[in-house]
């Protein structure tokens, strides 16, 4: 008999989960009935609670089981969530609430004699990181689901880090490996980052003495991080099963591949060289009413080259993964292996003293020597501050810890750039404000206090999660256009466009889908394709109940 992979990744699940109910319930495997549902709020509570036990215990998952009655030790199954696409919604939904955009790795339905069963894949919280359900930290005492408690939340938070990969010594590598141009390159570096220091007595130092000084090699040893830093052409490969590239692609509007090329070390050279590539053009724009137009670059340089220093001083270099450097009509995409180290965004920006932790901290130290980053935690605010002066969209973060990946887009033009005037004009607004109205305007959602307070100002309208910008900003932001099409048209107008269209079709009748191609373009675009579909649906049923179209359930007539 040949057995299909989904009949034996079914087997497999099955197998598991008479593993998982022969253990009694703790910390790291949580069972309920759930028979026909359960409350989010409580769902994404257990979700903190379990992914933070599964941390202090060392584990990589926890498991939460629904359809199962542990104390009867029967399966009852459950209803939760049975239907096309509900299970992948939940994920989405969840990620909004959680710390760092963190949702269940895995959701299994399986069916145990005859009933379905439901397995959650719980990842554990990163490393130093505590995993919050809407703001709260949640633990397990006994059976109790309760805040979780603040030494074991400081234990998180004060984990050891992991041993630096970039400091392990290199077999067989000398300072004959190291690229003579690069270190005159450090040394000339290193002499403007530490003024203080006389130039010439830099000058006399030796290779060996300036990279002792520099932490790049110990007891006439390199370390990896001299290698990805200083590094010959080729001297990577001492590296290996590690990766020290960087890969730039140029993409045009249909998404095709145009151009790539890959670069290795040594990377404070081979940096120059990558962003020489990227296509920064010369804009010219005619602000506040001047009839002499300025000119500034699609991208800020700082911006771009501290990106790219970023992806070079975090990157998981055990994930043997490239850095990727792709440019695209109006936005760079930058992406590299591993974790984000402030846990989320917001501490990134919200950090005022030095970092931490480090995953390359040897070689961190070292690019700050050479002035390619710093390690108080401005760089990324930096990044905004100068965007926003720029009146350019924010970036955008994208952190995925399944994947191990973050990455960051860059943009290259603006959005509305009238609207941006506004937001630069006006002095009461922060960082912070104009992150969120930027994300408001890109359809991104945001923490509801955050939009309670944009609400209250004016500067929002809508309902959650669907806000956009208020009628007010638009007209003054001379965004009309914009705003209409996000808001669509008022329910009153789709109505007159349906009865017309369903007029048209006669007695053959119009179905649903045509009705729905027959409105694209007319319905909010903030929406998703699911809302606008109820939204429609909602409208149908409304101008049934009047008596305006009848349905014999498949088609949509006009009353004779």
């Amino acid at each position: 008999m040949i057995f299909t992979l989904a009949q034996i990744n079914e087997s497999l699940n099955i197998n598991f989960f008479y593993n998982l109910i022969n253990q009694t319930e703790n910390e790291v495997v949580e069972f309920k009935r759930a028979e026909n549902s359960f409350d989010f709020d409580d769902l994404g509570k257990y979700f903190s609670a379990l992914s933070n036990e599964a941390n202090l215990r060392g584990l990589e998952f926890a498991w939460l089981i629904f359809g199962y009655d542990e104390k009867k030790h029967a399966v009852v199954g459950t209803s939760f969530k049975d239907g096309d696409g509900a299970l992948n919604k939940l994920k989405h939904d969840f990620s909004q609430h959680t710390t760092d955009g963190q949702t269940f790795r895995e959701i299994v339905p399986i069916e145990i004699e005859g009933k379905r069963v439901l397995m959650f894949k719980i990842p554990a919280s990163p490393r130093n990181i505590v995993m919050k359900w809407k703001g709260i930290a949640y633990g397990r005492d006994g059976e109790s689901l309760k805040p979780l408690n603040q030494s074991k939340q400081d234990e998180i938070r004060h984990q050891t880090p992991e041993a630096d990969w970039s400091a392990e010594i290199v077999p067989n590598a000398t300072i004959d490996d190291l690229d003579e141009v690069a270190i005159a390159k450090a040394k000339m570096m290193f002499k403007k980052v530490h003024n203080r220091i006389p130039a010439e007595e830099v000058n006399k130092w030796s290779t060996e003495e300036f990279l002792s000084k520099c932490e790049l090699i110990v007891d006439g040893k390199l370390r990896r991080a001299a290698i990805i830093l200083l590094g010959k052409m080729f001297s990577d490969s001492k590296l290996r099963p590690a990766v020290a590239e960087v890969t730039w692609t140029l993409r045009d509007e249909k998404k095709d591949v145009v151009d790539y090329e890959h670069f290795s070390v040594p990377f404070i050279l081979t940096v120059d060289e990558v962003l020489a590539k990227i296509h920064n053009l010369t804009l010219r724009e005619m602000p506040g009413g001047t009839l002499f137009p300025d000119t500034m670059k699609q991208y800020d340089d700082y911006t771009i080259r501290e990106a790219l220093h970023n992806c070079i001083a975090h990157q998981d270099y055990t994930l043997q993964q490239r850095i990727n450097l792709v440019e695209n009509p109006g936005f760079l995409y930058y992406a590299n292996g591993g974790s984000f180290i402030p846990g989320t965004l917001e501490n990134a920006l919200e950090t005022q003293g030095p970092q931490r932790f480090f995953r390359n901290t040897c070689l961190c130290r070292a690019m700050v020597h050479f002035n390619m980053i710093d390690t108080v935690s401005r760089g990324i605010k930096k990044m905004f501050t100068n965007q926003m002066e720029r009146r350019f969209p924010m970036p955008d973060y994208e952190i995925d810890n399944e994947k191990k990946e973050v990455a960051v887009r860059i943009y290259g033009n603006t959005i509305n750039e009238r609207y941006t005037n506004l937001l630069k004009e006006n002095s009461n607004l922060t960082l912070h404000d104009c992150i969120s109205l930027d994300a408001i305007q890109k359809g991104h959602r945001i923490d509801e206090e955050i939009a309670q307070d944009l609400l209250k100002r004016g500067l929002i309208e809508g309902e959650a999660p669907n806000y956009t910008i208020s009628l007010g900003v638009a007209k003054a932001s001379k965004q009309l256009t914009g705003y209409t099409k996000v808001k669509g048209l008022e329910r009153d107008k789709i109505k007159q466009m349906i009865l017309q269209y369903i007029q048209n079709a006669g007695t053959d009748g119009a179905k649903r889908d045509a009705i729905m191609e027959y409105l694209e373009g007319t319905l909010p675009s903030r929406n998703t394709k699911e809302q606008n579909t109820q939204l429609v649906s909602n409208i149908l049923k409304d101008m049934n109940s009047s008596n305006l179209i009848s349905s014999d359930g498949k088609l949509w007539r006009a009353p004779k």
